[in-house]
């Protein structure tokens, strides 16, 4: 429970003592103190509150205006964001347009939608290429911190071996609520530290902090693991796929996604099929066989499923994609299908974190091989078009475009209720975030501005 939210929302509408002892009620719901300590907390959060509020009435309207939040008048779950996606990947665009507007140099930044971002740099004259890629854990595994960890982890190593580099490093940032037991932090690092040492890249850095310090109670746990990857070569960026490319599929058995699709539909043996390292297995067999630098374009099957993942790469690039929806469901795990399948999940709308590859028609072969060697299954599922959009062909020979739901394919109840249709109002939620961002950059300017010139 946010207690400063639960303030500012109330303030205007109540007393000082009615506040303070409504707040007193929700705080000893989570906390066994006296009730006249939980009045004096509750009256510190009031009384600190009130004092920020004072900000409103400063002579200093500069500083008034960064510190009001740049809103939009859309919530984060009205607009899909983190569910991977219409909603969410405007939104991810908007982010790409702040970056952008700083003028840095990268090979590849958030403005092409990629996993990883990459730089380039020098050491001893030679060139390197510098991967760097962060995921926050599942929101469900909240309860489950191991299994969160273990995923998390999976899921940057991921995006840093899918732009062509080989993980050197992993970064832990870990946030548990007031009232959290501190096991909750060492279960995750256990998570994290197995991923670490199945794949020998080590854990070299990272944070510990509250969620909200003494202002979220309960015991909600937050995190996130980001990873490093250097490379000699340049990076394998969607934007590298090319007309008559193959594209070849690892079979997918998911990760945190398809974890909490198992736990909360109560299909325990599918956790199991998701705890391994062999998409990093798969990625490091290429690095060994040096066939990375030929590899076109490399993904992991993950925001919005293939869905999802098709329109990026078709959008960024401008290429056509064409798919075999046979080829593809032969490639998700067999007990995880059956799982999706039962609970009437769409497979190509959901993460399964399989490594997608596209390939120059003449390395096909090689790379089948290669990546079979190191134990995991791989096949053709497609090719790059010159149609411009990505195609789905059907068992039946029927075809269909390839477009990305306004949310990833529901996987649990809530979802179901939340539901993935495109709400009426879509295009005026787009203006409205699109304002919000335009503003957050001219706020950001300014700020820039100020400081030069002081």
């Amino acid at each position: 429970m946010d207690i400063e939210g639960f303030v500012r929302a109330r303030i205007d509408d109540y007393s000082y003592e009615d506040l303070s002892v409504l707040l007193a009620e929700r705080i000893r719901e989570y906390k066994e103190i006296s009730d006249e300590n939980s009045i004096k907390m509750a009256e510190a959060v009031i009384d600190e509150v009130s004092t920020t509020l004072k900000l409103k009435e400063s002579d200093d309207e500069f500083l008034k205006e960064i510190t009001e939040i740049t809103k939009s008048g859309v919530g984060m779950g009205e607009m899909g964001v983190g569910s991977r996606g219409a909603g969410d990947f405007f939104v991810h665009r908007r982010i790409a347009d702040i970056v952008a507007s700083t003028n840095t140099a990268s090979l590849v930044n958030p403005t092409e939608q990629d996993d990883g971002g990459v730089v380039r740099s020098k050491a001893k004259n030679d060139e390197v290429y510098i991967t760097t890629a962060v995921d926050g854990i599942h929101s469900r595994l909240s309860e489950y911190p191991f299994l969160g960890g273990f995923h998390v982890t999976r899921a940057t190593l991921r995006d840093v071996c899918v732009m062509g580099a080989d993980p050197v490093a992993i970064l832990s940032d870990v946030h548990l609520a007031d009232d959290g037991d501190v096991g909750k932090i060492f279960d995750f690092t256990a998570g994290v530290a197995a991923v670490s040492e199945l794949v020998n890249v080590p854990i070299v850095a990272g944070s510990t902090l509250r969620v909200g310090g003494d202002m979220v109670l309960g015991d909600r746990f937050v995190s996130a693991v980001g990873s490093v990857g250097v490379s000699d070569y340049p990076p394998t960026a969607r934007k590298g796929a090319t007309k008559g490319d193959v594209i070849l599929l690892t079979e997918g058995s998911g990760g945190g996604t398809i974890t909490t699709t198992a736990i909360y539909n109560g299909f325990f043996d599918v956790v199991w099929d998701t705890m391994n390292v062999n998409f990093v297995q798969a990625s490091q067999s290429l690095f060994e066989a040096d066939l990375v630098k030929d590899i076109h374009a490399m993904t992991d099957v993950t925001n919005g499923g293939l869905r999802g993942d098709a329109h990026e790469i078709s959008n960024t690039t401008g290429v056509g994609l064409e798919f075999y929806e046979k080829d593809i469901r032969n490639m998700v795990a067999p007990n995880v299908l059956n799982m999706l399948e039962t609970l009437n999940i769409d497979p190509l709308g959901v993460s399964t974190d399989s490594l997608m590859l596209v390939v120059p028609e003449d390395i096909a072969e090689d790379v089948i091989k290669t990546v079979s060697s190191a134990g995991v299954d791989i096949a053709e599922i497609g090719q790059v078009t010159d149609s411009g959009e990505p195609i789905l062909i059907k068992e039946d020979f029927s075809t269909e475009k390839l477009v990305p739901l306004f949310r990833e394919a529901a996987y649990t109840k809530i979802k179901k209720l939340v539901g993935d249709t495109t709400p009426e109002d879509f295009e005026i939620m787009q203006e409205k975030v699109q304002k919000a961002c335009e503003d957050a950059i001219a706020k950001k300017d300014k700020v820039i501005n100020y400081i030069n010139k002081n």
